[in-house]
């Protein structure tokens, strides 16, 4: 089944167009289907992308912790005890559109 990760960060401030760069820079990871980069407030981005299946996110951790520690610089501490990340995932149960 299909699944997604969603992860919210900070970037310390004027750090924003960095953020945007090294995400641009970044190789593609195998077993994702999409990827994108939202800014979803002052100095908030949410990156969400699309998987094969679980077993493939889980297996691209090591990459996309690689990655993460690219940005880690970068990142401010979201506060109580979340670290630089904020991450879900899951199954897609629906798709509509």
């Amino acid at each position: 089944m299909t699944a997604m990760n969603v992860v919210h960060m900070r970037v310390k401030p004027g750090m924003e167009a960095e953020y945007i760069r090294i995400h641009e820079e970044m190789p593609p990871i195998a077993g994702a289907r999409s990827f994108s980069l939202v800014k979803s407030g002052e100095r908030s981005f949410i990156v969400v992308a699309e998987w094969d299946s679980m077993a493939t996110m889980a297996a691209a951790r090591p990459a996309m912790i690689a990655n993460l520690d690219k940005l880690r610089p970068i990142l401010e501490d979201l506060g109580g005890g979340r670290g630089v990340t904020e991450p879900w995932s899951g199954e897609i149960v629906l798709r509509m559109g």
